[in-house]
């Protein structure tokens, strides 16, 4: 079943190119964070606006040059699962915002979380829970998705 994530595209698109990904006001995506980061400093890092890249309707920011040249070279392998909303939410079908403090990488792939506790539940029985995630996403991105700004 853990297979569904890694096969599993970065951003689920609805048949009339809708996207849903988690922004601020702004248009960026994981608060500022660096994607990239997650993966090569094993921690959260914020990125700055010099070295921002856009995808599947989101700005991203790195902290460096070569980071968003790797996020650009592969950003499938950066972007955070579930459009960086809830990966426990996604379960339940229904997109709920995150902190950056609950990040970690399954299966080679971002996931977020809620707040602390909710990470506690959702590790508890991950396969469970990436599964129904991985199922209910494609709605979630019909229902709340927006077309993607230019």
């Amino acid at each position: 079943m853990l297979l569904l994530l890694v096969a599993a595209p970065a951003a689920a698109q609805a048949p009339d190119g809708r996207v849903l990904v988690n922004v601020n006001r702004q248009g960026v995506a994981l608060q500022e964070y660096d994607a990239v980061a997650f993966f090569t400093n094993s921690a959260a890092v914020r990125g700055v606006p010099a070295h921002s890249a856009r995808h599947g309707g989101a700005t991203y920011y790195f902290a460096t040059a070569e980071h968003r040249a790797a996020f650009l070279a592969a950003p499938d392998k950066y972007v955070p699962r579930f459009g960086g909303f809830c990966a426990y939410g996604a379960s339940q079908n229904y997109a709920a915002p995150v902190q950056i403090s609950t990040w970690q990488i399954i299966n080679g792939r971002l996931i977020l979380n809620y707040d602390a506790g909710v990470q506690r539940k959702f590790n508890q029985d991950q396969v469970t829970y990436l599964s129904q995630a991985e199922a209910n996403w494609p709605g979630l991105v019909a229902k709340e998705g927006k077309l993607p700004s230019p």
